[in-house]
């Protein structure tokens, strides 16, 4: 049973001597104070969590409602005191440095988002200009069978996101289009409304004879391997859309690899626990469809420059870009 919240309110000034009396380096109070009210106690505690001293190995267990105690993980448990040396504008330059990544992720998730666009409604529109309304071009699971819940489709529900997508888009392409032609909207114009979710999840439900010809335009065999990298790459969205911590987050939602033969560049991560779940991972994606999208793009080489000279000194703590889940050979790679 979860339990009544009782943290108090503090003003900012509280805030910051809370930060001190834990052993955090405050050297421009001013500055600081600014920063609390501007950007926020609770968003930059994500970015100063890391710099938190941890307890020696101990288990966590869950007491539960019925017979033994479980035992749910062992670890460090993060304690209120800082780390030594742990200063107040280590945690400002770790954010700004993760605002900066977050742009730099949008840059190439908005190319890859068109980019995908155009493949998918490309390849439905062949069949049918209406092919996103009829389940006979999508895979039974994905069309046919029901939701014990819902008693809906994967497909219903997936219509019901788009209809109100088309209904609340105000651009004047889609106004034009249904005033001098009515509904329904043919895919491609109705693409140019969907989000990254709405396109990865359509994806997700195509064929897979229909999966696997665009998967392979970006050197990927398997449509459904290519699947799990929109899925993920759809978090990643997600995750900067909402100006969330990205730099060391743990990926939820881990995407396939496919045989280090097709993507080479990604065969460091293969088996490595720890960089199948960090972000790392999901930026070397992008870079490689980017590389596919449009060859002569810089976006890997800014990349490049933003983590060797922008990302903080914070050896003193014990992190650098290793928490990221970057791999032994990223530096040498072509970016």
């Amino acid at each position: 049973m979860a339990q009544p919240y009782a943290k108090p309110w503090l003003s900012v000034a509280h805030q910051l001597k809370q930060l001190v009396d834990r052993g955090m380096v405050v050297t421009d109070s001013p500055k600081a104070l600014e920063c609390l009210e501007r950007i926020g106690y609770y968003r930059l505690s994500g970015y100063w969590f890391a710099f938190r001293e941890r307890s020696e190995m101990c288990s966590v267990w869950d007491p539960g409602t019925v017979g033994k105690p479980k035992q749910v993980k062992t670890g460090r448990i993060p304690l209120e005191p800082f780390k030594a040396g742990a200063s107040f504008q280590n945690a400002v330059d770790l954010y700004v440095f993760d605002k900066r990544l977050r742009l730099l992720a949008m840059d190439a998730l908005e190319r890859i988002e068109i980019a995908l666009r155009v493949d998918i409604s490309h390849t439905l529109g062949e069949m049918d200009r209406f092919a996103y309304l009829k389940p006979e071009f999508f895979h039974a699971s994905f069309a046919y069978e029901l939701d014990q819940k819902s008693g809906l489709t994967k497909h219903h529900d997936w219509l019901n996101k788009h209809a109100n997508l088309i209904s609340r888009s105000k651009e004047e392409f889609m106004r034009h289009t249904k005033d001098k032609y009515g509904l329904p909207v043919a895919i491609w114009v109705a693409c140019e409304v969907w989000d990254f979710g709405t396109m990865s999840t359509l994806y997700g439900g195509m064929k897979e004879s229909d999966q696997d010809r665009i998967a392979q335009s970006y050197g990927i065999a398997n449509g459904r391997t290519f699947a799990t990298w929109l899925r993920s790459l759809n978090y990643l969205r997600n995750v900067c859309a909402h100006h969330s911590r990205l730099w060391n987050r743990n990926i939820v939602d881990q995407p396939k690899l496919p045989p280090v033969t097709e993507v080479p560049s990604l065969a460091n991560f293969h088996g490595v626990a720890h960089r199948l779940a960090r972000p790392f991972l999901l930026l070397c994606m992008a870079q490689h469809l980017m590389q596919r999208i449009n060859p002569s793009s810089t976006w890997g080489a800014r990349l490049k420059a933003l983590l060797l000279n922008d990302f903080p000194q914070l050896d003193h703590l014990g992190l650098n870009l290793l928490s990221m889940g970057v791999d032994p050979d990223w530096e040498t790679r072509a970016w």
